[in-house]
């Protein structure tokens, strides 16, 4: 008997959020991605759940934000991992926001924040989002040109900017999928 992360990667020529969705599947989780498309703007929301018999599934991982219809307009604004069982689901999450980002929309660029809350914190989401290939753009401060965008994050921190077929190709990694490999 195998187990489900060594089930044979699904055979194609890029990780699609079908594949993504079927990964998941074999793993005993469920993965729904919801994109309301309203005035031109998604809406984006992924979750992460493993069902329970007779009770609701247990939320493990989600992700939030949305896009607009043009190259760098994918905004990813909270990521929320958590409780037993949840390792993986992070590269899952983001692997099926970046192959919707690129399968769905225009958008092949995306931007979030990373908040600057206690130092320690602030600095291991920079080096978590740096390794999924996002570079800083700019620190939001203080200053009065950084009202506008702090209101629309909700905080103070490092704008990031990342790339979405080089975070999808990160997250394949992760998973463990081999080039050509779904």
């Amino acid at each position: 008997m195998t187990t489900p992360d060594l089930v044979p990667a699904v055979a194609d020529s890029e990780l699609t959020l079908e594949a993504i969705e079927a990964r998941a599947d074999r793993r005993g989780l469920l993965l729904r991605l919801r994109a309301p498309r309203r005035l031109g703007v998604w809406g984006l929301q992924v979750v992460v759940a493993r069902p329970r018999p007779g009770r609701s599934p247990l939320l493990l991982g989600e992700l939030k934000g949305w896009a607009i219809p043009t190259a760098a307009g994918l905004r990813l604004d909270t990521l929320r991992v958590q409780g037993e069982g949840s390792h993986g689901v992070g590269a899952l999450i983001w692997a099926a926001t970046f192959a919707w980002a690129l399968e769905t929309t225009p958008c092949r660029r995306a931007r979030l924040l990373a908040i600057r809350d206690a130092p320690e914190q602030h600095r291991r989401l920079v080096r978590y989002f740096e390794r999924l290939g996002f570079r800083a753009e700019r620190e939001l401060g203080a200053g009065p040109l950084d009202l506008g965008p702090r209101l629309l994050w909700g905080g103070s921190g490092l704008l990031m900017e990342g790339d979405c077929a080089g975070g999808l190709r990160c997250c394949a990694r992760w998973l463990g999928v081999r080039p050509g490999a779904g």
